[in-house]
């Protein structure tokens, strides 16, 4: 599966998924692209999934029809998301193109 991380999602999250091919949106020289330049990006690129902190997307986008997925992390604090690596990975695996899927990080 191929993933893109956008802005302010940890880096060091892609040692767990070493499974998947795993790009950030820095890497790409996509920083400055609003989310749906982003999400259009994406796609083109054939990305199957775009992991991002930022909780308003799934109200400023509409990815349904998309080829792509969304999922959302909770939080930007790499020691949350370090404790949370296995329902990351869950997420991964179940969402399907065209839907946004959240995973919560408490703290």
């Amino acid at each position: 599966m191929r993933i893109l991380f956008d802005q302010g999602t940890p880096a060091p999250l892609r040692q767990h998924l070493g499974d998947h091919t795993v790009d950030t949106v820095a890497e790409r020289g996509w920083s400055e692209l609003s989310n749906g330049d982003l999400i259009a990006r994406a796609e083109e690129a054939d990305y199957d999934i775009v992991v991002t902190t930022d909780q308003n997307m799934r109200y400023q986008q509409n990815i349904t029809g998309r080829r792509l997925a969304i999922v959302v992390l909770l939080s930007t604090a790499w020691p949350y998301v370090r404790l949370r690596t296995e329902e990351i990975h869950a997420a991964l695996s179940k969402v399907r193109p065209g839907e946004f899927r959240e995973v919560p990080i408490p703290r």
